[in-house]
């Protein structure tokens, strides 16, 4: 697990921004926090990231908003208001397999109700602290997360 400092809104918008330029298609984010840790403004930034201009909202109330014109797609799937059991028919995996969509990048808010997991995954933990936010970051072991910095290094630093 790798904690990240967030001082304000900006630095989370900051970390989707660099999420967003670096996580390769059939990638997924887990975003759990509280309501208004600040899971959608990451995806804002993840969004930015990617090279998508569409305005980013939470997609409470349609469940799954899909950006299409990005350096690949977004899908921003929202699970608040379900249960697992209402879950299940909604075919999720298509999203993050790639299986009629195109593979681009899965962010889920509310995880904790599905009932299957992606196998590559990166799970983001946004909470309030005294100074600001945190971030935990915990890669599933199919993420290659030695490689992810590696590449986030050579992109930040080098060029």
């Amino acid at each position: 697990m790798t904690k990240m400092p967030l001082a304000n809104a900006q630095d989370t918008y900051d970390l989707g921004i660099a999420l967003g330029k670096t996580l390769d298609p059939g990638s997924s984010l887990l975003l759990e926090g509280d309501l208004g840790a600040g899971k959608t403004t990451l995806v804002q930034g993840l969004a930015f990231g990617m090279g998508i201009k569409e305005p980013v909202v939470s997609p409470t109330f349609n469940l799954i908003a899909e950006y299409p014109k990005g350096r690949m797609p977004l899908y921003h799937i929202d699970l608040y208001r379900l249960q697992p059991k209402d879950i299940k028919d909604l075919n999720l995996e298509s999203y993050w397999e790639g299986i009629e969509v195109e593979k681009g990048i899965v962010a889920i808010e509310w995880p904790d109700r599905l009932t299957h997991l992606p196998e590559v995954y990166l799970r983001v933990r946004l909470y309030n602290v005294d100074e600001g936010r945190e971030a935990d970051i915990t890669p599933s072991d199919a993420f290659d997360w030695l490689g992810f910095l590696r590449y986030h290094y050579m992109l930040v630093y080098h060029s």
